[in-house]
Formats: C-alpha cells, sequence, structure tokens
C-alpha cells in the first residue's frame, strides 16, 4: 500500500457478507474470485523459518556488531524478517488487536459508515480493483493515513470501538519509533551516515492497512491478496490473530510465514531496494485464506514524502562499480506507476525503475 492520493479503487461486493451468505449455501466461490490455476502454479513450502533480527541485540553495544550483519544479511538475502524484542509494550499490541477485532465485528452497516469515497483508497472496502472483470481478493480493508496527523481524514478512522482512534495513534507513535531504530542500524550496515536512510523518509509518514480475511471452503481457490511487493520504505505487519497467511515468493517457490509470537514481520519495500542501489530486496509475497477460521492482519506501512525524488544514495552509486541500478523518480509519479501496474509486482512497475 501506499499514498491514499496516488490511487483508487473500484466498488465491489463486500467479502465478509458475501462470505456469510455464501458459505452455508452449497453453491461454488462466485467465478470473480476463483484463481485455481495462479495459485497452483508454484509449489508451497510449509514453516518457513526466515530470519529473527533481535533488537535488543542491535542496541546492545556487546552485540551491536554480530547482530548487524544479521540484519543486513536478512535485509539483502531475504528481503523479510522478525523482528523480537522490539521494545513495543505489550499493552499497546494488545490494545490495537482487540479494537481492529471489535471493528470488524461490527455490523456491515456500521462498517459502511467509513468506506472509501469515489475515486479515493483511504477507508473501508478493497484495494486495486480496476476494472469491472479483474479477478478479486478474497479479503476487506480499511486503509488510513495515520502520519503525518494533517493527512488524516478522520472521516474514515471509526469511532466505534470508542477507544480505535486512540489505540491506533499510541500503536502508530511506538512503530514509528521502531522504524527510525531500524533505518538508522540499516544505513550502518550500508556504510553511510546514521541518519541518512531516515533523511528519505522525513517525518516518517505512515499508512496502515488493516485486512480482514474471512473463512472460504474453497480456500484453495481463491486469494486473500494478491501477490505484489510493497512500493513503501518499510512495512511492519502484526498478526492479529493466531491464523497463518503470509507467503513469500523465493527461489521459484511460496514459502508459508509462521509468525513468532510477539514479533513483527518486517518487510524491506521497493523504495529501500531502490534507495540502497540494490543491495536490499523487495519481496513478492501474498497472502492465502483458511477454509474455516477468519484472519486479521495490519500492515504499519513508513513511505517518503509526496515530491520526494526516490533514487539510489550517491554514495553507494559511487561506490558500485557498475553505477546506478536504478533510475530516480518522484515519489508520486512512482506511486501512479505502482497502481497502474494493478498489483502484478516487480514484473512491471520495479521493472520500468532499473537500468539495464
Amino acid at each position: 500500500m501506499a499514498h491514499a492520493k496516488a490511487g483508487a479503487s473500484l466498488p465491489v461486493p463486500n467479502v465478509q457478507a458475501l462470505a456469510q451468505t455464501w458459505h452455508g449455501s452449497g453453491e461454488p466461490v462466485p467465478v470473480r474470485y476463483v484463481r485455481t490455476e495462479e495459485i497452483g502454479a508454484g509449489e508451497v513450502v510449509a514453516g518457513c523459518a526466515i530470519p529473527v533480527v533481535d533488537l535488543s541485540r542491535l542496541l546492545d553495544p556487546r552485540s551491536s556488531e554480530v547482530e548487524l550483519a544479521n540484519l543486513g544479511s536478512a535485509c539483502q538475502h531475504w528481503g523479510f524478517f522478525q523482528l523480537i524484542n522490539h521494545g513495543v509494550p505489550d499493552e499497546v499490541i494488545q490494545d490495537v488487536k482487540r479494537d481492529m477485532m471489535e471493528f470488524f465485528k461490527l455490523p456491515l452497516e456500521a462498517k459502511k459508515v467509513h468506506a472509501q469515497v469515489p475515486g479515493g483508497l483511504e477507508g473501508y472496502g478493497q484495494a486495486f480493483v480496476f476494472s469491472e472483470t479483474q479477478k478479486l481478493d478474497w479479503a476487506d480493508m480499511i486503509y488510513l493515513m495515520i502520519s503525518p496527523k494533517e493527512s488524516r481524514d478522520l472521516r474514515f478512522w471509526p469511532t466505534r470501538p470508542p477507544s480505535f482512534r486512540d489505540s491506533v495513534d499510541r500503536y502508530s507513535a511506538e512503530t514509528a519509533k521502531v522504524t527510525a531504530c531500524l533505518l538508522r542500524f540499516m544505513a550502518a550496515d550500508l556504510g553511510v551516515e546514521q541518519e541518512r536512510l531516515l533523511e528519505a523518509f522525513r517525518g516518517q509518514p505512515q499508512s496502515m492497512r488493516t485486512t480482514y480475511y474471512p473463512p472460504c471452503r474453497q480456500a484453495a481457490d481463491v486469494l486473500g491478496l494478491s501477490p505484489h511487493t510493497d512500493a513503501t520504505g518499510l512495512a511492519l505487519l502484526l498478526h492479529v490473530n493466531d491464523v497463518q497467511g503470509l507467503q513469500i515468493r523465493r527461489d521459484g517457490k511460496w514459502h508459508a510465514v509462521d509468525p513468532l509470537d510477539g514479533a513483527f514481520v518486517v518487510s524491506v519495500g521497493d523504495i529501500l531496494e531502490i534507495l540502497s542501489n540494490g543491495r536490499y530486496r523487495s519481496i513478492e509475497h501474498r497472502a492465502v485464506v483458511h477454509p474455516d477460521k477468519e484472519r486479521i492482519s495490519a500492515a504499519m506501512f513508513h513511505q517518503p514524502c509526496p515530491n520526494t525524488m526516490v533514487g539510489p544514495l550517491p554514495e553507494l552509486v559511487n561506490r558500485d562499480s557498475g553505477g546506478a541500478r536504478y533510475r530516480s523518480m518522484d515519489y508520486m509519479d512512482f506511486m501512479k506507476n505502482f497502481f497502474a501496474s494493478k498489483l502484478d509486482g516487480r514484473r512491471s512497475h520495479m521493472d520500468a525503475m532499473r537500468i539495464y
């Protein structure tokens, strides 16, 4: 996900309501959701052990050097890692989890008070629907601009449960601290000044996508979220309940990620891949659904400010014998290309950025 002004989505039926009426009907899943061939195109490997990074070890001078090498390896070879001992108070996490679950329990009409408006992405609905014929994801979501605070449109911020706004506010402040810390260590790993990556994300703009994946008795035939890469800097994924669904693509196979209790799953986004001149990798990933359990996840995205020029850091380009591997582009233009690609991952928008 990314800046709400860069793209919009066509209205489609609410999937949570559809699942509730369809589940006991005995009818096959509606054809616009059937993606059996796409899902079966790659082998799925269960129980993927992605790297684990310990933030407390990064902060400890006695272990920082070893853990920094671990962080760098995760970003270079995987593009994903699980972050433990991140310092976000458990109370903050439990409060935001509770409020997200309560929101999706509300009647449909109560949720639709915060529905997306024509031409917009922010709010309750679905994302990346660009035509009346494209295949659809088996999910609903609420997408909010979080930071800076003046970017918030409170029409889309739920007032039920009453604590929702406060819990999201506290959660966003804590994740911003974690992200700033990670960006400083990533800068150290890349061999640039400590604040260099933070400069590209000045003010630390944040947006959050909370996604509800209803159960589907034909789970093998539908996708919760289409394969894609994140057009952001870093994303911190919180598993709101205990149902797994994230899969990452590596070596031509889909690897199912088993989240650690209390950890964030962190993904390197397209912007960090570009800034690092390709040292870090933005990896294609998708979400599958469960046949009889709902799944809820929340991704906090950290992205550049609008009108920021995005390109490889000059000090890294000067160090690389091959020069710049990516073009430089205004971030909003980059996002327009991303939305135009209709979420088909690095086969389009990132390929257009590469210098061959």
